[in-house]
């Protein structure tokens, strides 16, 4: 695949040579030369914007997952704390019937 990069400057070089070779007038091939200038200047500026707006949109993208995942672990670590309560709950139940069989006997 051939990045962005190498056909702008590709474009820049073919459109130099077809304007320097072009049998016009200085002030001809200087208009030619800017007008080119403006095009492939602007055609950068294009392309990185839309570079920009690729990165941010997987920024966001990679934002969002970040998040979710984020929930799910919190979700998930809840259940656990849960069950971690439920079984000290019946350990200390278990605790509390032992200690009254020891009142008792004394």
């Amino acid at each position: 695949m051939i990045n962005k990069g190498t056909l702008v400057l590709g474009a820049l070089i073919g459109a130099a040579a077809g304007v320097l070779l072009a049998p016009d007038k200085g002030s001809v091939t200087r208009e030619k030369l800017k007008r080119e200038g403006r095009d492939i200047k602007d055609q950068i500026t294009n392309d990185f914007t839309e570079v920009k707006e690729d990165l941010s949109k997987a920024a966001s993208s990679g934002k969002e997952k970040f998040k979710q995942d984020l929930e799910d672990f919190a979700s998930k670590s809840s259940y656990k704390t849960e069950q971690a309560i439920t079984f000290l709950e019946k350990q200390l139940a278990i605790l509390k019937e032992k200690n009254k069989t020891l009142q008792k006997q004394v």
